[in-house]
């Protein structure tokens, strides 16, 4: 079953749940801060491990000591759906390790 996008209030809904994320061009997007490049560098790499996982993929934008994600659903025309969610939260569960600012 395809997903299915999700309302502006059930989009509400998750971000508040998920601090830091926003809506942007139509996508959960955000950036973290890092100490330096390292751990910029690692959290991509577990990110793309997740992203395997689950079968669902970001966009990531790598500079030297930030990491700017954004995510949404192609196959939906580029809407939110709770895949985007689901990702999100999972990243929000691993950036404390990586030494988020």
């Amino acid at each position: 079953m395809a997903p299915e996008p999700l309302s502006a209030q059930q989009t509400e809904d998750a971000l508040a749940e998920l601090p830091g994320w926003s809506v942007a061009e139509g996508a959960l997007a955000r950036e973290y801060s890092f100490h330096g490049h390292l751990p910029a560098a690692a959290m991509v790499i577990h990110v793309a491990a997740i992203q395997e996982e689950l079968g669902h993929h970001s966009d990531q934008l790598l500079s030297y000591n930030k990491l700017g994600i954004t995510v949404n659903t192609h196959s939906v025309g580029g809407r939110i759906t709770e895949l985007d969610v689901a990702l999100a939260r999972r990243i929000e569960e691993i950036a404390a390790g990586h030494g988020v600012r």
